[in-house]
C-alpha cells in the first residue's frame, strides 16, 4: 500500500462516493477504483461496501480508516519535518548516549559547532539500554560509552573523553553533603545502596567500603530506583559523576578514592568525515577546560 493508496481510501471514506472522490483527487474514477480494490485484495477484507447510492465503510473498513488517518497525519508530519531539515541543513551528525547527563555540556557544544557549521545539524539520541546497539546498527554517528564496555567491540574508533570521578549522593541537608570530600570512615553506620548495573570500578569501591567500615547495605535495581530511595531517606549511594544531572534535590559530594571511570566517544571505523572528527575534537576540548 502506497501513500497514494492511503489518500485514495481516506478521500472515498470522506465523500462516500467514488466519482466525487476521483474528482477531488484529480484522477479517473476507474483508476481510483482499481487501486482501492487492489488494496482490499492485499488486505483480505472489504474497506467499502459499494452500492448505487455510493460507498459506505464496512465495519472493518471503519476501524481500518481510524488507524489510517493517524498514520497519514504522522506521515505528513514526518515529511514536513524532513522537508524543513532538508531546506536548512546539508548534513546531520547523530550523537547517541544512555543518559543526557553523560554529555552534560552538549547544548553548549552544539551551539558552538553550529556557529562554525550552520548547515550541519547535530542530533542527540537517548537510549538507556540500547545506545551502543543503536550505534553498531549505524543509527548514530558518535556514541558515548564506558571504555570497559566498548573494549572488545570491533570496527570502532575509540576517542578518550574524560575520567569520571566517584561521588556520594545524599539529600542536600545530610551532614555528609556539607563536607568537601567524603571518606570511607564517614560512611560508618549509614545505609549504602549498591548494585544497579554499576561499572567495575564503582563495584570495587562499594565492596571496599562494605568490608572496611560497619555499614548497612542493600541492592538497588538501577540508578533511578537508587535516587528515589535517596530522596525517601532510605540510604545514600556512590555513583559516577557522568550520571550527575545537577538536580537540586540531591547533593553530589566527591568521594575519597583513587578509582575513576574512563568515558570515551566512539565513531565508526569506516566514517572518515572531517566534520565528525571536528565535533569529537570540540567535545574533547570542552571537557578538558572543565
Amino acid at each position: 500500500m502506497t501513500l497514494r493508496d492511503i489518500d485514495y481510501i481516506l478521500e472515498v471514506a470522506q465523500t462516500q462516493n467514488f466519482n466525487r472522490a476521483a474528482e477531488n483527487l484529480y484522477t479517473a474514477q476507474p483508476t481510483l477504483s482499481y487501486h482501492i480494490k487492489t488494496v482490499e485484495d492485499e488486505l483480505g477484507f472489504l474497506i467499502f461496501s459499494r452500492s448505487s447510492k455510493g460507498a459506505a465503510l464496512t465495519p472493518a473498513g471503519e476501524q481500518f480508516c481510524i488507524t489510517l488517518r493517524n498514520v497519514r497525519a504522522e506521515l505528513k508530519k514526518a515529511i514536513e519535518q524532513a522537508q524543513n531539515f532538508s531546506a536548512r541543513y546539508s548534513e546531520n551528525i547523530t550523537v547517541g548516549m544512555s543518559w543526557r547527563s553523560a554529555i552534560y555540556y552538549l547544548p553548549q557544544i552544539i551551539r558552538e559547532f553550529s556557529q562554525r557549521h550552520p548547515s550541519v545539524s547535530v542530533t542527540p539520541m537517548f537510549s538507556v539500554d540500547h545506545s551502543i546497539e543503536n550505534f553498531l546498527k549505524g543509527e548514530t554517528d558518535i556514541v558515548f560509552a564506558l571504555e570497559e564496555e566498548i573494549r572488545k567491540v570491533p570496527d570502532v574508533h575509540v576517542h578518550k573523553f574524560y575520567e569520571s570521578p566517584i561521588y556520594l549522593i545524599s539529600q542536600p541537608d545530610d551532614p555528609l553533603a556539607k563536607k568537601k570530600r567524603v571518606t570511607t570512615k564517614d560512611l560508618a553506620g549509614r545505609t549504602l545502596m549498591v548494585g544497579g548495573g554499576s561499572p567495575a570500578a564503582l563495584r570495587k569501591v562499594q565492596q571496599r567500603v562494605i568490608s572496611t567500615v560497619d555499614i548497612n547495605y542493600f541492592n538497588s535495581a538501577d540508578h533511578d530506583t537508587t535516587l528515589t530511595n535517596v530522596a525517601a531517606d532510605r540510604g545514600i549511594c556512590l555513583a559516577p559523576g557522568f550520571l550527575n544531572d545537577h538536580n537540586p534535590d540531591y547533593a553530589w559530594t566527591p568521594f575519597d578514592c583513587k578509582e575513576t571511570i574512563s568515558c570515551v566517544l566512539c565513531t565508526h571505523k569506516d566514517d572518515n568525515r572531517h566534520i565528525v572528527m571536528e565535533l569529537v575534537g570540540l567535545m574533547q576540548n570542552k571537557y578538558k577546560q572543565i
